[in-house]
């Protein structure tokens, strides 16, 4: 039999290791288990193809970066925790009314663990969260802590060590369906682990009595779906109830065995499913008082049914869920990943760059970051944080052009339960209440809407905010990092942006260099992007010399992509053949433009000699302008920068508008208010057909 592989990923070595050392306990005679963890970097890049990824919730901040690491096709599943019986026996023994601190890595684990321990009886002592950075305020003698004694306190006399908490049995149960090795579930080791493992679920003991004397995997499917189900065989007499199926109809499975199904469920469709051998969709229906979802699956065997099943949901148990799995990843994935170290360069520019911030990050004050597109400034957020006193807090971040301004509004300040159409029960907290006490970092803050610019500008200043459709002012306590690719004293200037808020953002504005302006860096990046992508290639001097020369519009993210794209042309030595299309077409382009004649024949009424670093982006206006002008036509700022974009040339809005209002000074364009755009005058197009240039 062909081994399988499963792949454990956690954050830290020290859990990951743990983990694999008890899936392998049970599936190490058949499969093959390794541990990678993303703080060693192990977990980084595209991982090996595995048959069964069992992933931590706090190894990866989204479902998006889960993806890019985990090949495609490959099986993913969630670490479950929780902890052994002969560990809660330990903590029984410990008096009762004690004080006793819960130590573990972060306050969300230190709380996640309390409740779980609450869950299983551990009522009688009251139990403290604490983690790196918390205050210990009143005084305690005892601590327990899920093997993390590195941040119990020095002065606690006694200190319980419970280890690493175990993987639960629902997870082991999940690995072995998921890698068909079900019949495993009845043998003694895994008994054995599972009579260890706390749980305040189902009996498991009961669970497996039940799967000797029929399909133990049938049965086990059951108690661990979240639905309820009920099985009738082909004569509608009830062979199956699940423990969810029981609390929603509120009957015991032990009572309805063999019963016909219409006497025992009248409001469920069994007797029709039966008949007509099909599928009958979900529907609502009021069971005790509750709405629930119901639906029947008929069971085909070579075109005879030979029974049905019904899939019973409580609305509210849906909602649930998909909260709880919400908060679970907004609290899972605020941390920063990156420190400045992360930061590859060695050239003048990133090495000062990088001593501002870390002198900055000891300031709370707010911090702009500039720079162009793709230059890495979340990551010099992220480095920015971790060098902080906040280090030990949240890290939130957004980009404000990614949301539209109502959806911003909501993901921003939260909002209370009925303020709009979807609004949940209980309202939700926004991204600046999780990042209390940390960092917020808004990507693209250019972006926001002037009544957005006025709710933050007033977080800032007073240290408050209220929720959408609140009433109540909550303080926070969060320091705004933000960042722009365009130049905000511009948008001042036209309106867009407020300079109340620009002043408050731009205490300490740093620029971020440009790849073009980082020397040899570029070749440093090469190396870490071919480690990261387990790429092999080597590059020959004429490329070596482009690259180092090319202008790179789109900074280190477009390296990363050329650098992929080598890599797939399977050549081990890289040409100028080799270039991506991209890469060539807008070297063309510059190469033509820079053969343009500087003294051009200009209109007497019209001197106009545009700046050599500009001549690109005046040459392609003024015949966007022309063009538009001889189909009568105006043309705003909006349109040029997306016809720029389709030719790749690299320009901005407000380089743009800088050039139309040059043009417009000496009278060779129109400039309309608002969003009529822009129009050539006479002079213009004189000029222009002196001087066309072909694009």
């Amino acid at each position: 039999m062909n081994k399988k592989r499963i792949s454990v990923i956690s954050l830290d070595s020290r859990a990951g290791e743990s983990y694999g050392s008890e899936v392998r306990s049970l599936f190490g005679e058949y499969a093959d288990v390794f541990v990678y963890n993303v703080l060693d970097g192990s977990a980084t890049g595209v991982l090996p193809k595995a048959d069964l990824f069992v992933v931590s919730t706090d190894a990866y901040g989204s479902a998006e970066e889960v993806a890019r690491h985990i090949p495609m096709g490959c099986q993913t599943m969630a670490v479950e925790v929780s902890f052994r019986w002969s560990e809660l026996r330990k903590l029984k023994e410990i008096p009762e009314g004690s004080k006793v601190l819960f130590v573990n890595m972060t306050q969300t684990m230190a709380r996640e663990a309390i409740t779980q321990l609450n869950q299983f009886g551990i009522n009688h002592i009251h139990l403290i969260p604490f983690y790196p950075g918390a205050v210990l305020e009143e005084e305690v003698h005892m601590a327990v802590t899920p093997d993390e004694m590195r941040y119990v306190p020095k002065e606690i006399e006694t200190k319980i060590n419970l280890g690493q908490r175990s993987c639960t049995s629902g997870m082991m149960i999940e690995i072995a369906l998921r890698l068909q090795l079900e019949y495993l579930l009845e043998t003694k080791p895994f008994q054995d682990y599972f009579r260890s493992i706390a749980t305040s679920n189902y009996s498991f003991d009961h669970m497996f009595a039940k799967s000797i004397r029929l399909e133990s995997q049938f049965y086990i499917l059951m108690d661990i779906l979240e639905e309820g189900v009920i099985g009738v065989n082909e004569c509608g007499e009830i062979f199956a109830c699940s423990h969810h199926a029981e609390e929603i109809t509120r009957v015991s499975s032990s009572l309805i065995m063999g019963k016909r199904c219409e006497k025992v469920f009248p409001y469920i469709d069994f007797s029709k499913c039966l008949k007509e051998k099909s599928r009958i969709d979900a529907q609502v229906k009021k069971i005790n008082g509750i709405n629930v979802s119901v639906e029947v699956v008929p069971v085909l065997r070579q075109d005879a049914c030979v029974g049905a099943f019904a899939i019973l949901q409580r609305f509210n148990d849906v909602e649930m869920r998909q909260n709880e799995l919400r908060k679970q990843l907004l609290h899972k994935g605020h941390y920063a990943k990156y420190n400045f170290d992360d930061i590859i360069g060695s050239s003048q520019a990133i090495l000062r760059a990088k001593d501002i911030l870390k002198r900055m990050a000891a300031s709370e004050s707010p911090v702009l970051l500039i720079g162009e597109t793709g230059t890495g400034k979340e990551l010099f957020a992220n480095a920015l944080h971790l060098a902080s006193r906040r280090k030990n807090e949240p890290f939130v971040a957004i980009n404000v052009a990614a949301f539209p301004e109502n959806l911003l509004e909501s993901e921003l300040f939260g909002y209370e339960e009925g303020a709009f159409t979807g609004a949940k029960k209980g309202g939700r907290p926004g991204l600046l209440e999780f990042a209390h006490k940390g960092t917020l970092f808004l990507d693209e803050v250019e972006g926001m809407s002037p009544m957005l610019q006025i709710k933050l500008l007033r977080v800032l200043q007073e240290r408050e905010l209220m929720r959408v459709g609140g009433s109540r002012l909550i303080s926070i306590d969060v320091r705004i990092v933000a960042a722009t690719n365009e130049s905000l004293e511009r948008k001042v200037e036209d309106g867009s942006f407020r300079q109340d808020l620009y002043y408050r953002l731009n205490t300490l504005p740093i620029m971020i260099p440009p790849l073009a302006k980082r020397d040899n860096d570029i070749f440093l990046l090469i190396d870490h992007f071919k480690k990261e992508l387990c790429g092999h290639f080597t590059l020959t001097e004429p490329i070596r010399k482009f690259l180092k020369e090319y202008s790179w519009p789109g900074n280190i993210r477009e390296l990363r992509n050329v650098v992929e794209y080598f890599i797939y042309t399977g050549h081990d030595s890289i040409t100028m053949e080799d270039l991506p299309p991209t890469v060539l077409t807008h070297t063309q382009s510059r190469q033509h433009l820079t053969a343009i004649p500087h003294n051009l024949n200009t209109p007497a009424s019209s001197p106009f000699k545009p700046d050599n670093s500009r001549m690109e982006v005046f040459w392609f206006i003024l015949g966007e302008l022309y063009t538009a002008s001889e189909e009568g036509n105006y043309i705003g700022r909006d349109r040029l920068l997306i016809k720029a974009k389709e030719r790749f040339l690299p320009t901005s809005q407000q380089e743009i508008r800088s050039v139309l209002m040059e043009m417009a000074e000496k009278n060779l364009v129109r400039i309309s208010r608002g969003r009529g755009g822009s129009k050539l005058t006479q002079e213009g197009r004189m000029y222009w057909e002196s001087n066309p240039m072909t694009f």
